[in-house]
């Protein structure tokens, strides 16, 4: 009987052992659930980063594209007005 009493405490331990690895395990599964959600949120976050750069890209190259034809025009209508003082130059010298 002896061995029947002391085979209890132990199959107790043995009991109490197996359901805090479990916990364990339990937490591990959690952590790595955890980290895989985090992981594919900070992946959507990173696709939505790279759109809005390439959104912003375009919309820079737009701007730059208007920026270097108002300079376009700008001198243009330099050109002319420094032609149209001329002219007036001209005639008022007469």
């Amino acid at each position: 009987m002896t061995g029947t009493m002391q085979a209890g405490p132990a199959v107790m331990s043995a009991f109490e052992e197996l359901r805090r690895a479990l916990g364990d395990l339990d937490r591990a599964i959690d952590r790595r659930f955890d980290r895989e959600r985090d992981s594919a949120e900070l992946e959507a976050e990173v696709r939505r980063t790279h759109a809005d750069r390439s959104r912003l890209a375009q919309e820079l190259d737009h701007a730059q594209f208007r920026a270097n034809r108002l300079e376009e025009v700008n001198r243009e209508v330099s050109r002319r007005l420094v032609t149209a003082m001329e002219t007036i130059r001209a005639v008022l010298d007469r």
